[in-house]
């Protein structure tokens, strides 16, 4: 049997209990498309007795910090599912400067430090992948790297934020104030309690930051 793929789960909140689901479900069907199995080795907790729908996957080591889970010579890729910029940034450049590769859908992050870690991870001769950062469902990252790379972009256009479109639609369409289409966003679970992201366009902005740099060439 080949040597598995070793990960580490920085949080397991919704998307890491999600995650964690899908490699144990499939876990027959990636092993026959990678050739090796994938297994999580180590879980980052803040909280280990809080209940959770999804039990950390069997075997896994639980440590109390994001940076122990970086430095853990049992992991080979980290995944970054805690979001914010602090914390997340210490993780993701301890585990690139320590020779592991590291996933992230932190488009804050990126956006703001994505140049530094970019380049760490060229030096170290890892991959910092972001592909559920920005259009995820569609998805884009991939598709402007390799199939579209001898194309010439002339725009770059888009609903880059579905809380904001969801808004403006019903005001538009339902007549709703502005005040009252939030709040059914935030009825339905498109916004945070906290929409400042959202409704400012720092998300839109943070997404169009990776978006540009991909199309016109800049990539990191």
């Amino acid at each position: 049997m080949s040597s598995p793929v070793r990960l580490g789960l920085a949080g397991f909140g919704t998307v890491g209990q999600g995650l964690a689901s899908i490699l144990a479900d499939s876990a027959d069907w990636i092993e026959r498309r990678l050739g090796r199995p994938v297994q999580v080795t180590v879980v980052a907790l803040r909280d280990t007795a809080k209940a959770r729908p999804v039990p950390v996957p069997q075997g896994a080591r639980v440590v109390a910090t994001p940076l122990e889970l970086a430095s853990a010579p049992d992991v080979d890729i980290v995944v970054e599912l805690m979001g914010g910029l602090s914390a997340s940034y210490d993780l993701i450049r301890l585990a690139l400067a320590t020779g592991k590769h590291v996933v992230t859908a932190n488009k804050h992050l990126l956006a703001e430090k994505g140049e530094e870690l970019f380049a760490l991870a060229a030096q170290k001769g890892v991959g910092l992948y972001y592909e559920a950062s920005v259009c995820g469902g569609i998805p884009i990252v991939q598709t402007l790297k390799e199939s579209l790379a001898g194309n010439r972009v002339q725009a770059v256009t888009g609903i880059l934020n579905g809380t904001s479109n969801f808004i403006l639609s019903r005001m538009t369409n339902k007549g709703l104030t502005y005040a009252e289409a939030l709040r059914k966003a935030q009825r339905k679970g498109y916004a945070e309690a906290d929409p400042t992201l959202d409704v400012e366009g720092l998300d839109a902005a943070h997404k169009l930051v990776l978006l540009i740099r991909l199309a016109y060439g800049q990539d990191y």
